[in-house]
């Protein structure tokens, strides 16, 4: 379209004409006036918000067809090739008035718009027409400008000062010149372990045992000196290789890292016999903040374990079981009684030079003692001994096994004490609950009914009770025991022959049965099916039932099965995990069959909890090996193995029977034996014939 200048400005349809003649006369300014401050770049602020769509109040208008992605900042949202009316004037919010020399802008809606009257408008700036040339013809030149450097960011950044940093900042990254940096060069002998931090090497030795530590103090002096760090040893326990270790490597050990050691064990260092005479002072003044002494079964003299008591106030586990009488006697008790205060626990097990009136003085003076060892000690018909228990009454543990004077009267005294207030309407004794956790009276055979049944309403928080190898009890003694202890949870009654199932049905029916955990019956040759039935549908926390050489039979095998599978809640992001150990060994009425049950009931799908079997010896390998499968969570091959299992079983049985066809019926033992030891993977005996069909060379 070419045409004059006068023809290029066009009269709007949508636009009034103008309402003075004058407008229509005046030139055109197409020269460019001087730069104005603030004017301009208000004009241009307001041009550059306005939108090429038709509306700017739409959200998510489509961009200007005169911006080019990528390229410079245009003035795209006016059109320079607009056709409007020569002089028209209008005062809407469209541009196309005088001021823009008849050059109508986009059409807008938006109300933000400034018009011509506004204050953001200077009618005296005059703009260049991009596209006619000095004539006033059209041109073949972009019909666009690009913007001026100084507003190509936005409002914000624009008005940002002009510093190094900020145009670092918004400059080009493209443009940027590349910086190489100079590479580092390798320290020649460089030793990396010599350059770490003490520190590290010390938290690095401490992933190592014990014994690799002492192997790698031979490498120097400086590693020598490292393994022997006293923060390496603060927990000394040599029960895992206190017969490979000698005597010198442990002198060293406690009198380097001796401030440090808070636990030490030596239990059954028998090589530290000799040391003891020449360093056991040293070893004792080294060790001073010991919390943790066990020297159980060593080799050792009365002065060193004097030593150490003495010099150790804040010893809170004492361990000296297993000492010979020359090592060990009432006064180490003393000792103790006088210095260690925060005494909790305490170990004189089978201490032949220790009774209970060394025990009295550290029940008195330590009143914090928790837990009592005792076996085989002396004195438990002690009077004044049980008071001082039953005053104190701070023991949750005492373990008086295999003590022979402890009678009827010495446990009526540890629970009641002595001339007790009586209540004349229940008949029992007014005293406060004692606070036991744990009794083990096994092997004491002095014990009855009698001192059984005062245990009764006087050890309410009682958890586990051992009663084993106590011959002269009977069902009477625990019949009131269960009704009045509801947390038991271990409880064991091994070789007690006088015992009837009538003791397992009160234990079902008791308060206690949801808590049972652990029963023992072992060679409680009375004790049989009806007991274990009922306590087996009552104890749904059972996890470990020891029944050898006792009547029950494979009813007991199937209902146990039975209770688990119902109880069972099957985690499918889980493999089967051990639930209930059951041993059963030398139990007549058990056999393969009840076995079988076991078995079949663990190779069960979507089994979330499986029972560990312990049996007669000739089952065991294939019940070991058909637990190791479920385990793994190949239920297939614990199948496989348990059927081929149940052909052999079948077949020894029929080989066994008299009659016609028994050399058939051997055979096809044979047959079923060699199937069930190659699925188990176990070679039974004797020379097994080569079945590959031939050698494979030829």
């Amino acid at each position: 379209m070419s045409h004059t200048g006068s023809e290029n400005v066009m009269e709007s349809p949508a636009t009034p004409a103008s309402p003075s003649a004058h407008v229509e006369s005046l030139p055109l300014p197409f020269e460019q006036p001087p730069k104005l401050k603030g004017c301009r770049g208000l004009l241009l602020k307001g041009l550059q918000r306005m939108s090429s769509s038709p509306s700017l109040a739409k959200m998510g208008r489509m961009p200007s067809s005169a911006y080019r992605s990528g390229g410079k900042g245009s003035m795209s949202c006016v059109s320079l090739s607009s056709s409007a009316t020569s002089g028209s004037h209008s005062y809407s919010n469209s541009y196309s008035s005088q001021s823009s020399a008849g050059f109508s802008t986009a059409p807008t809606s938006a109300v933000s718009t400034p018009g011509p009257d506004s204050q953001f408008f200077d009618p005296r700036a005059r703009i260049r027409i991009v596209g006619n040339d000095s004539n006033g013809n059209a041109s073949n030149t972009p019909t666009s400008i690009a913007l001026p450097a100084d507003l190509r960011l936005g409002l914000k950044e624009s008005q940002l000062p002009s510093t190094p940093e900020v145009s670092e900042a918004t400059g080009d990254y493209f443009s940027r010149p590349m910086v190489r940096f100079k590479p580092r060069r390798r320290r020649e002998n460089f030793n990396f372990w010599g350059e770490l931090p003490y520190e590290i090497k010390v938290q690095i030795l401490r992933f190592l045992r014990p014994k690799e530590i002492v192997k790698c103090s031979a490498v120097s002096k400086s590693w020598h000196k490292l393994c022997f760090d006293g923060q390496l040893w603060i927990s000394v326990d040599t029960e895992d290789y206190y017969q490979s270790i000698p005597s010198e490597s442990l002198v060293k050990i406690m009198t380097a890292a001796g401030p440090f050691v808070k636990d030490l064990n030596l239990r059954g260092c028998a090589q530290m016999r000799e040391k003891w005479g020449s360093e056991g002072q040293k070893i004792s003044d080294a060790c001073r903040n010991l919390e943790y002494f066990s020297l159980e079964g060593c080799r050792i003299d009365k002065h060193s374990i004097h030593y150490f008591l003495l010099r150790n106030p804040r010893l809170v586990y004492i361990n000296v079981s297993s000492l010979p009488k020359v090592a060990l006697n009432n006064q180490a008790l003393k000792i103790i009684a006088q210095g260690c205060q925060q005494l909790e626990q305490l170990n004189v097990s089978w201490c032949e030079g220790i009774d209970t009136q060394g025990l009295q003085k550290v029940v008195q003076a330590c009143s914090k003692l928790k837990e009592l060892r005792a076996v085989e000690v002396r004195g438990f018909d002690n009077k004044d001994f049980l008071q001082s228990l039953f005053i104190r009454n701070n023991l949750e543990r005492l373990v008086a096994g295999q003590c022979n004077d402890l009678y009827d009267d010495s446990l009526e005294i540890l629970m009641q004490g002595i001339d007790p207030e009586i209540d004349p309407l229940t008949e029992r004794a007014l005293v406060p609950p004692r606070k036991f956790l744990h009794l083990d009276f096994s092997g004491c055979r002095s014990l009855t009914d009698k001192g059984i049944q005062c245990l009764a309403h006087h050890v309410p928080y009682l958890c586990g009770l051992q009663l084993s190898h106590c011959s002269d009890l009977t069902d009477h003694a625990l019949t009131g025991l269960f009704e009045t202890t509801p947390h038991l949870s271990h409880l064991d009654l091994e070789e007690l022959e006088h015992l009837s199932n009538a003791t397992l049905v009160n234990l079902s029916k008791s308060p206690c049965a949801p808590t049972i955990q652990h029963l023992n019956i072992s060679y409680c040759e009375s004790l049989g099916d009806t007991g274990m039935l009922a306590v087996l549908k009552s104890c749904p926390e059972m996890r470990s039932l020891t029944l050898d050489n006792t009547r029950i039979s494979d009813l007991v095998l199937t209902e146990a099965a039975a209770q688990l599978r119902a109880r069972d809640r099957w985690d499918p992001s889980q493999l089967p995990r051990m639930s209930l150990c059951l041993i059963v060994y030398d139990c007549q009425n058990v056999t393969w069959t009840g076995v079988r049950e076991i078995l079949s009931r663990n190779a069960e799908p979507q089994r979330g909890r499986i029972i560990v079997l312990k049996c007669f010896y000739g089952y065991q390998d294939t019940v070991n090996e058909h637990t190791k499968r479920v385990l793994r969570g190949d239920a297939a091959a614990a199948k496989r193995l348990e059927r081929k299992w149940a052909d052999y079983m079948v077949a020894n049985e029929e080989a066994g029977a008299g009659g016609a066809n028994a050399r058939r019926r051997r055979r096809r033992l044979r047959e079923a034996q060699t199937v069930h030891a190659d699925e188990e993977g176990v070679q039974r005996g004797g020379r097994r014939r080569a079945r590959t069909g031939g050698c494979h060379v030829m």
